[in-house]
């Protein structure tokens, strides 16, 4: 028991056993939180990005995709090329041209997304 003007003290045993207990709690929420977002990050959301395609890329290539600052992107002008090469010029932009990089801010399975999406007559 205390006396007046102590405090009472807690054995280090117990102390150390409570630290690490919110430290292995700290570290497994952090796992589960960092395994979430890498979950998510991996699902493509089609909505999302045909908003990015008629939205972001629209701001240049013109809202309905016909062109605009830059080329047309409907199907009958893109329909020669290969998914691939859409793909890396979405990533990684054109130099020396208004096009730039996305690959900053999207991954490369939404880059192949978009590549496919703009291959299709319908999607437009």
């Amino acid at each position: 028991m205390a006396r007046l003007g102590q405090q009472e003290r807690t054995p280090l045993s117990v102390r150390t056993t409570e630290r690490s207990g919110w430290a292995a709690r700290a570290v497994l929420t952090t796992a589960v939180l960092v395994a979430t977002s890498a979950l998510a990050a991996d699902v493509i959301d089609p909505n999302a990005l045909k908003r990015l395609v008629h939205q972001d890329c629209g701001s240049c290539h013109g809202l309905s995709l016909k062109g605009g600052l830059g080329p047309d992107l409907r199907f009958d002008t893109l329909q020669h090329y290969n998914p691939e090469i859409l793909t890396g010029v979405i990533l990684d932009g054109i130099p020396d041209t208004a096009m730039p990089p996305w690959r900053p801010l999207i991954s490369e399975e939404e880059a192949e997304w978009i590549a496919r999406y703009l291959l299709q007559p319908e999607a437009q």
